[in-house]
């Protein structure tokens, strides 16, 4: 059976991934600090006798795009959109600290700062920040958290977590959708991150630049299955061919 058969297998596996991750990206276009997942085709040499001019093609994941998305107003207290490449830092369900660029946070019926899914936000100190009762809070630049009940003057309860990935120490995405430091340890507090009150960051995707991959890679898919049925043409060929001369 010829080779091409397993390297068109390859690129059309390949091809398929792409698809999936294109349509990933289109389909959080509209959620609050998405980040689009990038993704880089690869070419690998295939090894063995007879087989150095073919290569088998890998989809390889690349990270993610670190474009800050658009800032929408929204002019809630509760809304924060981080500034420049910091993060906030949340509870992850497994208990270890991830980060997040959706910065719409709630209050919980238990007392605690968390995010709209249920994930306790952080302090610079690494613990939940508690609200007190029937307190108005506001955020400030610096992630300063001021509650204030009744008449009393505000008081501040904590400061929130802004952590800062650098290229020595990125983030990299996790099947929950958080990210986490690629090195494994939290990331520490950056004193000089700041955010903006009352605006969320948009998704980064471009919709109409991630419809036109999805379309470039229903292409290549095709093209790597037209491969397959002209080999499989050509096999049944030689097949008929070899039966005449016997």
């Amino acid at each position: 059976m010829d080779r091409i058969i397993y390297t068109s297998m390859t690129g059309a596996n390949a091809a398929a991934h792409r698809q999936a991750v294109l349509a990933n990206n289109l389909a959080n276009a509209s959620t609050q600090g998405f980040r689009a997942e990038l993704s880089t085709f690869r070419s690998v040499p295939v090894q063995g006798e007879g087989s150095t001019t073919r290569v088998f093609a890998l989809e390889a994941t690349a990270g993610h795009s670190d474009k800050t998305g658009p800032a929408q107003t929204t002019g809630r207290n509760l809304d924060a959109m981080a500034v420049g490449n910091a993060w906030f830092a949340v509870q992850g369900l497994d208990g270890t600290e991830a980060y997040t660029r959706a910065g719409r946070f709630e209050v919980s019926n238990t007392g605690q700062l968390v995010t709209p899914a249920g994930l306790p936000v952080l302090s610079d100190g690494g613990a939940p920040i508690d609200i007190p009762p029937n307190a108005t809070i506001s955020l400030g630049t610096d992630g300063t958290v001021t509650a204030r009940t009744g008449n009393e003057p505000p008081t501040p309860v904590g400061r929130l977590k802004l952590a800062t990935a650098t290229a020595d120490n990125p983030v990299r995405r996790g099947d929950d959708g958080m990210f986490r430091a690629a090195a494994g340890d939290a990331l520490p507090a950056d004193p000089n991150a700041r955010m903006q009150p009352g605006a969320l960051e948009g998704s980064n995707v471009n919709a109409v630049e991630s419809m036109v991959g999805m379309i470039a890679a229903a292409r290549q898919f095709e093209q790597q299955m037209k491969l397959l049925q002209t080999a499989e043409t050509n096999d049944k060929s030689a097949s008929q061919l070899l039966s005449l001369n016997g």
